[in-house]
């Protein structure tokens, strides 16, 4: 069953009201410029982390694996997603003092942070740590050591996180792929989730002794299994139609601009 309706966690709490205040502060800074939609989407992430980790399924999901993976779900890709719509770069930047501003593009072009933003290394990050959450002792770790339990969440948001920066491509960064090179870097992470979704499906134990060793406890298992294929295809979908939206924006204003040019030319 599932547990009470709210389950706090202060730390959590505290990253997200945080955030919530800086980026509020930015956009008090550039208001009217700033967009409305990206205000929006910010708040909807924090919103969803907040669900993740303020509520029931917070309390539930050291008991269930299913109630794990909509968690898992919401910090590892929702949430990540809005985040990244939101901008939360560009906002610093263009509200920031100009010490600052100079601060931030340096770290934003450090190598390590080139590294590590590089859209193989995201990709390979995003995949590689499903496989060592579900099937390593990492899983069970999490569940029974709460230092473990609040970086594994800060994990499934770092590793969204990137990802979604790196194929949303609204922010700067050390990488910016063009709109076909991103929406390739979608599709390709479209199966990762079915495979690891799939593997979890055809497990014949429980990954984590935490959640019990019956049959109930595998059944609960393959639905959460079925979670992360289902959920990782509609992710991969909707952040596809992203992409191509940003595309299509992208492809209308170069055809405007052209136009424009045109009509300045004076006839020959």
């Amino acid at each position: 069953m599932m547990g009470p309706l709210l389950a706090l966690d202060p730390g959590a709490g505290l990253v997200v009201a945080v955030a919530g205040l800086l980026y509020l502060g930015g956009v008090r800074r550039l208001h009217p410029r700033w967009p409305t939609r990206r205000s929006i989407a910010f708040a909807a992430g924090l919103a969803v982390v907040a669900l993740a980790t303020q509520s029931g399924l917070a309390g539930a999901e050291a008991d269930r694996f299913s109630v794990h993976t909509v968690q898992h779900v919401l910090l590892g890709m929702v949430a990540p997603a809005l985040l990244a719509l939101g901008a939360p770069v560009t906002l610093a930047l263009q509200a920031a003092s100009r010490p600052t501003q100079i601060v931030l593009l340096r770290v934003l072009h450090r190598a390590p942070l080139r590294v590590l933003t590089h859209p193989v290394t995201a990709w390979v990050i995003f995949g590689g740590s499903l496989v060592v959450l579900y099937f390593t002792p990492l899983l069970e770790l999490s569940l029974t050591d709460e230092a473990v339990h609040a970086v594994v969440h800060l994990q499934f948001l770092a590793t969204g996180g990137l990802f979604s920066w790196t194929a949303i491509g609204v922010d700067p960064g050390g990488w910016r792929l063009p709109h076909g090179a991103r929406l390739l870097f979608v599709v390709l992470a479209v199966p990762v989730h079915a495979i690891v979704g799939l593997a979890v499906m055809g497990a014949s134990a429980p990954l984590a002794a935490s959640y019990g060793t019956g049959a109930a406890a595998l059944a609960d298992q393959r639905v959460g299994g079925g979670i992360l294929w289902a959920t990782g295809d509609l992710f991969g979908v909707i952040l596809s139609g992203v992409v191509l939206a940003q595309w299509m924006a992208y492809e209308d204003r170069v055809g405007r601009r052209h136009d424009r040019l045109l009509d300045a030319t004076p006839p020959r």
